[in-house]
């Protein structure tokens, strides 16, 4: 969250116990966070939203509501919701509701229904341009207008992980695993190498060369001109349960592109940097998805992912001495070379990323530091004791590394 703050987001969205899509991520936030979220987004001028947009069974409805008003208490500016009663409660409290892209809206009948409850659609992501530019034509030809009295508002996914699925509504993880997709526990197993096998003679065979169920990853960043364009109002980027130099990563280049846009310096050279940088944070292939109209081909070729360069843990910062700029680090797993790109990570600082210049361990110099070294260096910003240093390996010291790799 605040890697989203200092990158350039305009809002947030996140998840609080069970009742989201990313209910089994590794760090949730808690319902007692509210406030404190609320608080920090908000004095950025920044606007933020709980996603609570899982199927709700009838036992878990108190706990909805529950969550619902803690939202409202504490000043989240909307929820982002599935479940029909999750939709009308919010609206009967008078918490603002975006509706989630899990209702698939496609068209402007679906629109004039939600106007009653919603001020802003989620549309769903299997949407083209041309289908995107004509419900837009339709809100404003049939004045469709939310409960606010504003002109419904529309959103869409430009950035990160697409789902084989309809709109991500997906039976397969509870299928073989017993854990719900639309309950926010997805095991992915679209994502994972299959064969066939003949039955009669029980020879199989792998399918090579594709996750033929693991689509490649949304970046529209090349004709995000188009998606203004067409109507979007919206920018959303799928990021939850992403490390924090993805998020600021693509935050940033998103944040750039929009802004070249509105100065006409939106060129082919430009676009051409943001993929590159786009590529070397988590992703699975990157493609243009459905806004095109296209069929299905974009299917990923590896099982992780296809970034092209990686980061390995280096060691903590022990202290930040303000007047001199520079940072103390506990140097604790891996060497640091001079010259060498880092990134730091941490609460505060977001994610802060330099070349570690001028290396100097007991007063003296050096070109490299190894484990068990107190190392300082300058840093260009603020860093805080506690901050997660890592450095940054690209892809032709990651082969030189791993000599198998591809």
């Amino acid at each position: 969250m605040t890697t989203a703050i200092r990158a350039g987001a305009d809002s947030v969205y996140f998840g609080i116990g069970k009742l989201n899509m990313r209910s089994h991520s590794a760090a949730n936030f808690t319902v007692e966070d509210l406030p404190e979220i609320a608080r920090q987004v908000h004095e950025a001028k920044m606007k933020c939203y709980l996603a609570l947009n899982v199927l709700v069974y009838d036992e878990e409805i108190d706990e909805m509501k529950r969550m619902i008003d803690a939202a409202k208490d504490a000043g989240i500016n909307a929820v982002i919701a599935f479940d029909l009663s999750a939709i009308n409660y919010a609206r009967e409290i008078g918490q603002d509701v975006h509706i989630s892209t899990q209702h698939s809206i496609s068209n402007i009948e679906a629109i004039n229904f939600f106007a009653q409850f919603t001020d802003r659609v989620v549309l769903a992501r299997e949407l083209t341009l041309e289908q995107i530019a004509e419900i837009r034509d339709q809100i404003r030809k049939q004045d469709v207008r939310g409960p606010k009295g504003e002109l419904i508002e529309i959103e869409d996914f430009v950035h990160g992980a697409m789902c084989v699925s309809v709109s991500g509504r997906c039976g397969m993880s509870l299928y073989c695993h017993n854990t719900s997709a639309n309950r926010g526990k997805c095991f992915q197993p679209c994502r994972r190498l299959y064969e066939l096998k003949d039955p009669s003679t029980g020879k199989a065979m792998k399918i090579d060369n594709n996750f033929v169920m693991s689509p490649e990853d949304l970046c529209t960043v090349g004709m995000l001109d188009e998606i203004l364009e067409a109507g979007v109002q919206v920018l959303k980027i799928e990021g939850r349960g992403r490390p924090a130099e993805y998020v600021d990563t693509v935050v940033r280049c998103y944040r750039e592109a929009i802004e070249s846009i509105n100065e006409g310096t939106y060129t082919e050279e430009k676009i051409e940097d943001w993929n590159k940088r786009l590529g070397t944070v988590f992703n699975r292939g990157l493609s243009e998805g459905f806004y095109r109209g296209k069929a299905w081909g974009y299917w990923s070729g590896v099982g992780g992912s296809k970034a092209t360069e990686t980061k390995e843990f280096v060691g903590l910062v022990t202290r930040y001495y303000p007047k001199l700029g520079v940072a103390e680090i506990a140097v604790q797993a891996s060497e640091l070379e001079d010259g060498q790109e880092v990134i730091f990570i941490g609460k505060t600082t977001g994610v802060h990323r330099q070349k570690a210049e001028g290396l100097i361990v007991n007063e003296k110099s050096v070109k490299v530091s190894k484990q068990g070294d107190e190392l300082t260096f300058r840093v260009s910003e603020r860093v805080r004791k506690g901050d997660k240093m890592y450095r940054v390996i690209p892809p032709k010291r990651q082969n030189e590394r791993y000599p198998d790799a591809k």
